[in-house]
């Protein structure tokens, strides 16, 4: 025979069914989650199209100096030109310029290429109206850099040169480059100023000359046992992560959205079962 619960049994059931039941959030709870939510959204959006327009400049950057690097050389600018020159429009621009080397001025600045460890052999050149610019005439190893620096082959120093290459605008030393130190003879940045100060220059270009592989190899001064220096070396690389950073944050965006409407739909499922 079959026996059906008693009304207490029921109602003890109905009653824990409904202490079971997960409680509804509060308005102001949802406000401000919604606040939030709509907040980071757009944050995060915003910054995914910041980086899209750094992606485009940083491209048209690109484009642009791939253009100055393979165009005719222009001369290099002159005295009156000095105070306009300046890295976005003139880095990496292909001059041309003549002159004399002044060897015995020379400075070895640190550096490491493909070659492996050495310096750069930064040369002032003095043009005939008496304007100098120094010129990196190229790569050599460490160990005859004192005779590189102060030795020209027999004639040179009065020599006419002609040097076609890459413009640069001058270094600083610190941050990731350690710090000049011209008392020691220490170089580790192409700092177009402190060279001219402490090789008494005067005056000099606010830029400097990457020599390509041509020029070095046709005006190479050094004395018969030493290292001639390789130029055509400048390195032209630009770091360009913007895509990858405005997926980044499109993605925090689409995250947002998607914990706002987990959070919606988690609210009307604890309101269905709050009214069942």
């Amino acid at each position: 025979m079959s026996q059906t619960p008693s009304n207490g049994v029921t109602q003890g059931k109905e009653n824990g069914a409904a202490k079971a039941a997960p409680a509804s959030r509060s308005k102001a709870s949802l406000v401000f989650l919604a606040l939030c939510a709509g907040f980071f959204f757009l944050a995060f959006a915003a910054l995914g199209t910041w980086q899209v327009y750094r992606l485009q400049w940083k491209l048209a950057l690109i484009a642009k100096v791939d253009a100055r690097v393979h165009a005719a050389p222009s001369p290099a600018p002159a005295r009156e030109l000095w105070p306009q020159v300046s890295a976005d429009r003139d880095e990496y621009r292909r001059v041309a310029l003549t002159g004399r080397y002044l060897y015995s001025k020379t400075t070895a600045v640190q550096a490491s290429t493909d070659l492996g460890s050495g310096s750069w052999l930064m040369t002032p050149l003095q043009a005939a109206n008496g304007d100098i610019v120094l010129v990196n005439r190229g790569f050599v190893s460490t160990s005859p850099i004192k005779l590189i620096a102060s030795t020209a082959p027999d004639g040179a120093a009065d020599r006419p040169v002609e040097v076609v290459g890459l413009l640069r605008v001058s270094e600083q030393g610190g941050g990731f480059l350690r710090s000049n130190d011209a008392a020691q003879n220490r170089w580790y940045s192409r700092d177009v100023d402190a060279i001219a100060a402490a090789r008494g220059l005067g005056a000099v270009a606010p830029y400097f000359v990457d020599a390509d592989k041509a020029s070095s190899e046709s005006n190479a001064a050094a004395a018969p046992d030493a290292e001639k220096p390789v130029g055509g070396l400048t390195v032209i690389a630009f770091h360009n992560s913007h895509l990858v950073y405005a997926l980044t944050w499109y993605a925090l965006a689409l995250m947002m959205a998607a914990a706002g409407w987990w959070v919606v739909r988690d609210e009307r499922r604890r309101r269905g079962i709050s009214r069942a």
